[in-house]
């Protein structure tokens, strides 16, 4: 029966409980015994707040059995990325300096879930303060990647990524300023979705850069992640997941997107677009503008944003950052204040650029998610800092620079490398346009299994 509940998912497991098959009480206890016993040996858990959750789950149930009107996540257990405030709450962002933080505000899309009936477990493991596509924090140690522990689940929402991966919850928010929702989407084996830039509220979530940050879900399926932008973008997007891409026309961008990519990447991707094709998509082939103009302005905008976020704390606490995390944010100080400003006028610019040469008239683009196989932890960790520096651009290769252009985009499941981790595409589209991407997604996955694969981490046989 533990089984049979934890291989749900969150649509499954949210109609099941609305209809009466399954109690919001034996669903949250299940996750909950899950999140403590394989989420801790991953390393995915920050803390879990079981007994508020347990009486709320009980009062959903009284609810539900008395007769009232249900809003669409009742009685849903989720758990998201420690740095969603929860008013009075312990937020450490994965960080030292932040051990024993406790906002006073609640983040508006932890309120929206509220709202629909969805339950809160806790937090999860990150990045130290969201900085890094790896997973990496030095101070509370790696999660593990359920698919194999020696690797990388990817970043920053690692253990959000870990959680939903292994079947312990079948939800969670992320974060995404440089790929931080795609990476993780793409390591683990889901559906990871960057929001347009604006579209989720992000007041209430720590900020690593406040014009490039999304926050959004993390989830087996493209019709779960509609359900949960629904509810945190107050709009609907689950009326249309089910739609044909008959019709629909997707761009597969060369050059830059092409030139790094490991073989076995190449070949999934190539099968995923074929795929796509045979339901009827129509596929074009274009041509990237220059890639260095959009990644060295994403950096200098990241790194600035994020400087003047740390300022205080890189003064009187640099010790407390971790080298790799220090390093990244300190160059930000040193830029001329007019060189962040000409990189926010640009960008308007440079996005219709992006847009024109890359998706043409196309409705989506169709980028690798991560250009090679996932790293181990090791490679990323233990090498020299050339070594590891290049790791992690080569991870944030196809991701980064879409923050910067704003648009919106999810990683999509399309296979598993020779290692046996998983493989993902990205759909990027113009903004708004998250409908296209969870409509498209939601085909493929009618026509593919990836999402159906389990880890053994998840112990469900």
């Amino acid at each position: 029966m533990q089984n049979a509940i934890a291989a749900l998912d969150l649509c499954e497991l949210s109609d099941a409980i609305a209809n009466g098959e399954i109690s919001s009480v034996k669903a949250t206890t299940i996750a909950l015994e899950r999140l403590d016993l394989i989420g801790r040996k991953l390393n995915a858990v920050v803390r879990l707040d079981d007994e508020r959750v347990l009486d709320a789950a009980e009062a959903a149930d009284k609810s539900r059995a008395a007769g009232a009107a249900l809003p669409i996540l009742h009685g849903v257990p989720l758990a998201h990325k420690d740095l969603f405030y929860r008013a009075g709450d312990l937020s450490s962002g994965g960080s030292k300096i932040r051990a024993d933080f406790r906002p006073d505000v609640t983040a508006t899309v932890i309120n929206r879930l509220d709202a629909a009936g969805a339950l809160d477990l806790g937090r999860l493991q990150l990045a130290e303060f969201a900085l890094s596509p790896t997973g990496y924090n030095e101070h509370y140690g790696h999660a593990l990647n359920p698919w194999n522990p020696a690797y990388v689940p990817g970043g920053s929402s690692s253990g959000s990524g870990v959680a939903v991966a292994a079947r312990l919850v079948t939800g969670s928010l992320g974060t995404d300023t440089g790929g931080s929702l795609r990476n993780p989407g793409a390591m683990c084996g889901l559906v990871g979705l960057k929001p347009t830039w604006g579209l989720v509220p992000t007041d209430g979530v720590m900020p690593l850069a406040m014009s490039l940050d999304c926050a959004g879900p993390l989830t087996r399926t493209a019709r779960d992640a509609a359900r949960l932008l629904s509810v945190i973008a107050d709009r609907d997007y689950e009326a249309a997941i089910g739609a044909s891409i008959g019709g629909m026309t997707i761009a597969v961008p060369g050059g830059y997107y092409r030139d790094l990519l490991d073989p076995v990447i190449v070949v999934r991707l190539d099968q995923a677009v074929a795929e796509l094709r045979g339901l009827g998509a129509r596929i074009i082939e274009t041509t990237p503008p220059d890639m260095a103009v959009v990644n060295a302005l994403m950096l200098l905008v990241m790194t600035v944003e994020a400087a003047t976020i740390h300022r205080r704390w890189l003064i009187e606490r640099p010790q407390d950052y971790a080298d790799q995390i220090r390093a990244r944010i300190e160059p930000g100080l040193f830029f001329p204040a007019t060189r962040y400003v000409e990189a926010l006028s640009l960008r308007t610019q440079i996005t219709q650029q992006w847009i024109a040469c890359c998706m043409g008239a196309a409705d989506l683009a169709l980028l690798p998610a991560i250009a090679i196989p996932v790293p181990t932890i090791e490679a990323t960790t233990e090498g020299g800092p050339e070594a590891v520096a290049r790791i992690i651009g080569q991870l944030a290769h196809c991701s980064r620079g879409i923050n910067y252009l704003g648009l919106p985009g999810a990683s999509v499941p399309c296979g598993f490398d020779n290692a046996g981790l998983p493989v993902a595409f990205q759909l990027i589209g113009r903004p708004y346009a998250e409908a296209d991407i969870l409509r498209a997604a939601h085909a493929y996955q009618g026509v593919t299994d990836w999402h159906h694969c389990v880890p053994a981490s998840a112990e469900l046989n």
